[in-house]
């Protein structure tokens, strides 16, 4: 068995997080990866590039000198993809950009990754973590502290790299069918909309409301006997018997009873709680750090948490592998290599033109050959039909991800669940039916869907679909081709693969509770875990829809909440002989060091995002003087006291000038979703829904030269696209039928 990218070469220019994580995630998969390092090593010194830098080979080229400069250019000749996260034009500057590289190798996937996007107004800004953040709204003020509140995780530069993959997957199906590369550019700026999703839907300019009732009321951290925190969520069918269990059911409603549910949870230890709540099948998780996730049995037995033997930190615990495949499994083929460690192979290769495989034209080892058709632009999932059983975020935000590049996902709901959770958010672009699985007439249509389909996605837990008669065995039987796949929140190994789960016992049990709230557990400004997973979900699918196009086999594919929680963390989940976990966390923190943190001018708050490099300039901008050798603690004061004698916009005005990188903290979701460059670019979008009035939401973030990717049309009325879909299957004279049998639902749910 082999990877899903076996044969495909990458070449991996990548800084910091987002392209040498995105090149990991190809690596994993199979892909050859390549990597470019400048002389000096990696631009960011961080462990994490023992997690980065895994199952590549490297090779370390000046590209100021022309000699580097024509190996780079030969380098990318040679390759299937090319990854990048420079700022706009850096490439172009250096002869190696998309234009120039796609006329000398026109099958080739270029992914750049900027800050901001290549027409931002913005994209000259040196656009570190930090300043995307402060730009996205991933920072929000404190209304207890009026401070902006920094989040440790990399979520922007994470999201990149999560939308990156899943687009050049996409890019190599295309090319599987026509020959022909393309640009794809996925902004940091663009991705973090993907990870804010229903937070920022409104709906006749309405953002959501708390939450109320038995929501509000129990779905929160609990402080235990041990002086510990567990994460309850009330969210599944077994939340009734675990309060009447517990001698709570009178409690569920009465919403005076806030101090007796505090009191009852500080009854017992936090892993008395967590154990009691696995026998009740209800979600309970103890509020673990990073570092005890690393230990965690279940981390450990569904092998998201390995080792290796790494020649430059030992034994080295780390993340292991988020997309799962039946047919072709992801591994971590060796650790990352020391710089230049394969320069004379990867010259000799070149030299001696084995790089270059001659092929078919549709072949992933052909090279330079001419596009087999000149067919106008299509998506790259035309034709693809997808069968969409999920609920709540994670496996329908995998459905619309794969509506968005062009396949016909038919959303198959339970008419039973009113409303449907979050539904003009995860199913704009599909079709929508209300069908009764547990009815045997309403499993004889789902297995006439799964006749003409290509993929189906579900999200239960492990265990459920096999029991409803259509799990994967299930469906393979009758299509042996099939592309299965299933998220959900604790995947399909381990012990606690059979838990229920959403995203805040992932974001608990992983550690980011731990880290985002310091003394007491909080939830991170977004569900990263969710939203992300849903990414994976979709990469999960294209490579196995790569691999059936040039093999015809279908498979199994799986990916988890709590896998992406640790890729999200990958940039401090190490553990090696000397590891400090000295990362920013708490709610008081304000960024990482003195000059990538945020600071109040004289009228809001400006996240500065700099390197020691810049000192001179900064201190020439700010009119200060002897920066470069002060220490961290009076360095920061001395930026907090000058920060604070002119306004945001001054200080913006005079960073930009002097090539620093900084942005207004943004702390409100409709100012950034109304944003006038926002909505002409895209990334909001609003439309008028039949029923529901004005509905606004976020747009798609990859932009792709040749085949690219849109929204769709906006989230129909739940169930109101039955008759066109049986019509597909040949099934429209059974409509009433089903409908008097309460089999199938034409109206009366609700979009959540």
């Amino acid at each position: 068995m082999s990877g899903a990218l076996d044969g495909v070469r990458v070449i991996d220019f990548g800084q910091y997080i987002a392209g040498p994580l995105a090149a990991m995630l190809l690596a994993d998969q199979g892909a050859d990866i390549i990597r470019v390092e400048p002389p000096g090593g990696a631009r960011f010194d961080t462990p994490a590039n023992r997690t980065w830098n895994r199952g590549k080979r490297s090779i370390v080229l000046d590209l100021k000198q022309e000699e580097d400069l024509a190996t780079a250019r030969n380098l990318i000749e040679s390759a299937d993809v090319v990854v990048e996260n420079f700022r706009t034009g850096v490439m172009d500057r250096l002869g190696l950009g998309s234009t120039e590289m796609l006329k000398a190798n026109p099958r080739l996937v270029f992914c750049s990754m900027p800050g901001f996007a290549s027409d931002d107004p913005r994209a000259g800004l040196p656009a570190w973590e930090g300043v995307v953040g402060a730009a996205t709204r991933t920072y929000p003020i404190s209304p207890e502290t009026g401070r902006p509140v920094y989040t440790a995780i990399p979520i922007s530069s994470c999201y990149a790299a999560f939308q990156s993959v899943v687009s050049i997957v996409m890019a190599l199906v295309a090319r599987e069918r026509d020959g022909a590369g393309q640009r794809i550019e996925v902004p940091l700026f663009d991705a973090t909309f993907a990870a804010i999703g229903s937070r920022a839907l409104r709906i006749d300019g309405k953002l959501p409301g708390p939450r109320t009732g038995v929501t509000g009321r129990w779905s929160r951290q609990f402080q235990c006997k041990d002086g510990r925190w567990v994460q309850l969520v009330p969210g599944n069918l077994n939340f009734r018997p675990f309060v009447e269990a517990v001698g709570a059911g009178g409690w569920v409603e009465d919403e005076g009873t806030d101090g007796l549910i505090e009191q009852l949870f500080r009854g017992k230890t936090a892993q008395e709680w967590e154990e009691f709540a696995e026998q009740v099948r209800t979600e309970i998780a103890v509020c673990r750090t990073s570092d005890e996730w690393l230990d965690n049995p279940h981390a450990r037995g569904s092998q998201m948490i390995v080792e290796v033997d790494d020649p430059q930190r030992g034994r080295l615990v780390l993340p292991g592998i988020n997309v799962r495949m039946s047919a072709t499994p992801g591994t971590i083929r060796a650790p990352a290599p020391q710089p230049d460690a394969h320069r004379a192979e990867i010259l000799a290769e070149l030299a001696a033109k084995n790089i270059i495989r001659p092929s078919g034209p549709g072949d992933v080892g052909a090279r330079h050959a001419v596009p087999t058709t000149s067919a106008a632009l299509r998506a790259a999932l035309d034709g693809v039909r997808v069968l969409d059983l999920c609920i709540i975020l994670a496996g329908p935000t995998c459905g619309r991800t794969l509506a968005e590049f062009g396949a016909d996902v038919i959303k198959v709901d339970n008419p039973g669940r009113d409303p449907v959770s979050n539904h003009h958010d995860v199913n704009r672009g599909k079709r929508t039916m209300l069908l009764d699985l547990k009815a045997e007439e309403g499993l004889s249509v789902f297995w006439r869907l799964v006749a003409d389909a290509d993929v189906v996605v579900q999200n239960f837990r492990k265990g459920v679909a096999e029991r409803l008669g259509v799990g994967y065995q299930d469906v393979k039987a009758r299509r042996p081709d099939i592309v299965y796949a299933s998220l959900n929140a604790f995947g399909q190994v381990g012990p606690w693969a059979g838990r229920p789960g959403h995203e805040q016992l992932a974001q608990a049990a992983s550690g980011m509770q731990d880290r985002y709230g310091g003394a007491r557990p909080v939830l991170q400004p977004f569900p990263v875990n969710d939203y992300g997973t849903g990414f994976m979900g979709a990469y999960a699918v294209a490579l196995a829809l790569l691999h059936r196009k040039r093999t015809g086999e279908g498979q199994h594919v799986d990916t988890a909440l709590v896998y992406t929680a640790s890729i999200l963390q990958s940039q401090f989940l190490q553990r090696y002989e000397g590891k400090r976990w000295d990362e920013p966390r708490g709610q008081a923190a304000l960024g990482s060091s003195p000059l990538h943190r945020a600071y109040q001018a004289g009228d809001g708050w400006l996240f500065l995002g700099a390197q020691p490099a810049d000192l001179g300039r900064l201190a020439a901008a700010m009119g200060l003087s002897g920066l470069a050798g002060l220490p961290a603690p009076e360095l920061e004061r001395t930026l907090e006291q000058a920060f604070a004698t002119r306004t945001v916009v001054e200080w913006a005005k005079r960073l930009a000038e002097a090539g620093i990188g900084s942005h207004r903290v943004v702390d409100d979701l409709a100012e950034l979703m109304d944003d006038p460059w926002v909505v002409a670019h895209g990334l909001s979008i609003s439309r008028e829904v039949e029923g529901t009035g004005l509905v606004n939401t976020n747009g798609t973030a990859p932009r792709m030269s040749r085949t690219p990717a849109g929204p769709g049309r906006p989230a129909p009325r739940p169930g109101s696209d039955a008759a066109s879909i049986l019509r597909d299957v040949g099934l429209e004279g059974e409509l009433d039928r089903l409908v008097q049998n309460k089999v199938l639902v034409l109206e009366g749910v609700s979009a959540g």
